[in-house]
This record gives structure tokens, sequence and C-alpha cells, in this order.
């Protein structure tokens, strides 16, 4: 009898298949984080929103010999990609957005959000960004860039704040994976 409940029973829980447990609480999951999400939003929008208000189209203050501050409006993805596009390419644009961001939250919320802080911080980095650029796309049909680095005669595109947030995040969640990869070869050992 003990035998058959045993058959029945679920595996012991190791390192690589942790114990079932309860759902997190939304305050105690990746959801913690979503606020650092919004401080992206507001800030970018606010850099934005002075940019605009100050710089007429092209308008560049030089405040490194590597950086400029310009007003730029690019209507494509990444480094201009699909830029010049039709209509649909904005809306493509802004749906996926919403979907990798949708995603993103998903997951920050099946994360514990003070054991896994390093990839809940990137992640809600990444949506903040996403959000923000997507905003500009859905009110103005083109985001607005306005930082501009070079180097003697080579130009890296414009960026924003937003831009920068999904650098870093992507960053720190390479990092975390990094660390994660770390700790599973030092159980294997």
């Amino acid at each position: 009898m003990n035998e058959a409940k045993q058959e029945g029973a679920a595996a012991p829980p190791t390192p690589l298949r942790p114990a079932a447990r309860a759902p997190l609480s939304a305050s105690a999951s990746g959801w913690r984080w979503l606020s650092l999400s919004a401080a992206v939003i507001l800030v970018d929008y606010l850099a934005k929103a002075w940019i605009q208000h100050h710089f007429m189209l092209f308008d560049r203050v030089h405040v490194l010999p590597v950086l400029d501050i310009i007003l730029t409006y690019n209507t494509g993805a990444a480094f201009s990609m699909l830029a010049g596009g039709a209509l649909w390419v904005r809306w493509l644009l802004v749906l996926l957005a919403l979907v990798v961001s949708g995603v993103l939250i998903v997951w920050l919320r099946r994360l514990n959000g003070r054991v896994h802080a390093l990839l809940c911080c990137g992640l809600s980095l990444i949506v903040g960004g996403a959000l923000g650029n997507m905003l500009d796309r859905v009110t103005l049909g083109r985001v607005v860039d306005f930082v501009h680095v070079h180097w003697g005669g080579a130009y890296f595109p414009a960026f924003n704040v937003a831009d920068s947030a999904i650098t870093v995040g992507a960053a720190l969640l390479l990092i975390d994976a990094w660390r994660e990869s770390r700790a599973a070869k030092r159980l294997r050992i």
C-alpha cells in the first residue's frame, strides 16, 4: 500500500526541479519592480517633452567631444530599421511593444521579487523602455531621439531614455543568465 502511494507521489525537489509552491502574492512577486517601469516611462516622457519644447529639428548642442544633444525623429525600429515604411509598420511596432511588455509582465508576476532582483530589474527596465517608445509611436507617429554619440567620423544612431533603459535591461538579463549558469555549474560539481 505504501508503494502505491509512492508511485503516484511527485519526485522530490532538486535544484533543477524545485518543489511546487503556492503562487506568490503580487507584492512579493516581480510586480513590485513595475514602479521602475513607470519611472522609466515618466522620465522618458519628460525628457522628450523638454527636448521638443527647447529644440528645433536637428538643432544640436555639443556636450562633450563625443556627445551631442540633438532633436531627431525615428519612424522605424532600432537603428531606424523599417524607417520610412508604411503606416502598418508603426502599428506593427506598437503591437510588438504591447505583446512583449505583456509577456514580460506575466514573467515578472511569476518571479520572487527579492530572490530574482537582478532579473526583475532588467525586465522592468525593458518594459518601461518599450512602453515609453510605444507611447511616442501612438501619440506622435514616430519616436523622439536626442542623445547622439560619435567618435571622430563614426556616428552612432541617436537614442533616448527609453532606448537606454532597454539596453541596460538587456545587459542585466545577460548578467543574470551568466550568474545563474555559474551557480548551476557549481551545483553539479
